[in-house]
């Protein structure tokens, strides 16, 4: 394991992640599944030398997301996706979601190592078992199944998986000509798996990875999120907000990847991260509050002549009572911040007796708006009703400035092992992408943080990780795989 470096990685949303920034002149809103967007994209994080370019992904949709994100109400497939740009691309890493809950584990071994060759070792498997229980309807499924039946099965999964890359030895094949011979059958080996889940003979009918295992993916915050989290996963999407979060979270995971026999060194625990950026502080605050501007509230909504209820609805993609009506008004914050916020209007300052009967909820706000906007309860330029309920809007990991400022936040995390550095997503595109990589990147780069060119030639490189051994390897032990000769000719 080399020293310890930031890692950046880059995640695909067609749209962005800001509510409205799809409204935004000049943003992208209609090029989701052009390929050309789509690899401009890529090209863009590579030649900043970002570790990876990340595909989310969905097996369900529902059209509350209009609103919400509307990168997700449709989103192209990430594997046909990944492979195409592993053509278009020479070192960026490429990470695909897939779901365990609705993969076969042969499948999925199938094709995240086709996708390893195609990419010449740069791809990787975010695990996911899924929070959208629609999926289940689209995939001739009663029911999603709970977390500890989704997670069971992933544990199960993971582990076939990991055996079926590893059924062909590293020099299986022979390919001698001369002698006919094509592989060495002694070096091919079943993984003869009879599990709670799957029953699974084997071998793959792909050679093994570049990369021996593809880098492994998780994100997630619950227990059995965890220990998967500790016992398979090379990189982590956390959901921490704040430094602290951050240090316990990141702490826990290397306690439970020591205690299943890793090395904890070798994880890297990534947050979400949406950078709104520009030349000059002031001038981000001001993008901030351009974009927010755009987002459609309950009374816009109406004014558009349809009622909150009516977006939240569909016969098609679900039932009104998924998504509950009226989101975007001072009473659905008023019940986050435990104080009744209808009694005002959007543009009345917060006062500071207000400020001092609201819940946490309601503080964590106060605090997420001055540091996105300078605004302050009772300061010279005061926090509005309206402030608070864009930050209830405008949730996640999200971090307002200049250059500096956004290299001083992610520095902080870094030196603090809060995080190992960030996977970033922008708020529209394409703008903000270009902001970062031309403005930030280079600040990082300054301070020694960031690389300045790709270290190796696959992700593992970019992440200082050793390729692992085939678990036959030394193994002392031969499993054919069929009734074949030891050597297997043309």
């Amino acid at each position: 394991m080399s020293a310890r470096t930031l890692h950046l990685g880059y995640m695909y949303w067609a749209n962005g992640t800001h509510p409205a920034g799809w409204r935004r002149p000049g943003a992208e809103y209609s090029r989701a599944f052009d390929p050309d967007y789509i690899a401009g994209l890529a090209r863009i994080a590579e030649a900043a030398k970002f570790d990876f370019f990340f595909f989310g992904d969905r097996l369900a949709t529902g059209v509350e997301y209009e609103l919400t994100n509307t990168s997700v109400l449709a989103r192209i497939e990430p594997f046909t996706t990944a492979a195409y740009l592993a053509t278009l691309t020479s070192r960026i890493g490429l990470v695909v979601t897939a779901n365990p809950t609705y993969y076969e584990p042969f499948t999925l071994a199938r094709l995240t190592a086709s996708l390893d060759h195609i990419s010449r070792g740069r791809a990787s498997w975010n695990i996911v078992t899924g929070a959208d229980g629609r999926a289940a309807q689209n995939y001739s499924r009663e029911q999603h199944g709970d977390a500890t039946e989704r997670y069971d099965r992933a544990d199960e999964f993971v582990g076939l998986v990991r055996g079926l890359w590893d059924s062909w030895e590293d020099d299986a094949f022979i390919r001698d000509k001369e002698t006919g011979v094509f592989v060495d059958a002694t070096k091919i080996h079943r993984v003869d798996h009879e599990g709670a889940a799957f029953h699974v003979r084997g071998p793959l009918n792909v050679a093994r990875p570049p990369q021996g295992h593809p880098v492994v993916l998780h994100a997630g915050t619950s227990e059995r999120s965890r220990q998967l989290a500790g016992r398979e996963a090379d990189v982590l999407f956390a959901a921490a907000a704040t430094v602290e979060q951050g240090i316990s979270y990141r702490a826990d995971i290397r306690r439970r990847a020591e205690e299943a026999g890793r090395d904890p060194a070798t994880i890297a625990v990534l947050p979400g991260l949406t950078p709104i950026v520009a030349e000059t502080t002031e001038r981000a605050r001001q993008l901030y509050d351009e974009l927010n501007a755009l987002i459609l509230l309950d009374d816009d909504v109406r004014l558009g002549g349809r009622e909150p209820e009516e977006w939240a609805y569909s016969e098609t993609l679900g039932r009104r009572e998924d998504y509950g009506p009226g989101l975007r008004n001072l009473g659905a914050l008023s019940q986050r911040i435990g104080y009744d916020a209808t009694v005002h209007g959007l543009d009345d300052a917060v006062t500071a007796e207000a400020a001092a009967t609201f819940g946490p909820v309601g503080r964590q706000l106060v605090g997420t708006v001055a540091r996105r906007t300078g605004r302050t309860v009772s300061g010279d330029d005061p926090t509005t009703w309206r402030d608070l309920l864009y930050a209830h809007i405008v949730a996640g990991h999200v971090i307002v400035g200049g250059p500096a400022e956004i290299a001083d936040y992610i520095e902080e995390w870094f030196v603090s092992e809060a995080s190992d550095g960030f996977n970033i997503q922008s708020a529209f595109l394409v703008q903000q992408l270009h902001a970062f990589v031309d403005l930030v990147v280079p600040e990082l780069q300054r301070r020694g943080l960031f690389r300045t060119d790709y270290d190796g030639a696959t992700l593992r490189d970019h992440l200082g990780l050793e390729r692992p051994e085939n678990r036959w390897t030394n193994a002392g032990t031969v499993s054919e795989p069929s009734e074949t000769p030891t050597a297997a000719r043309a």
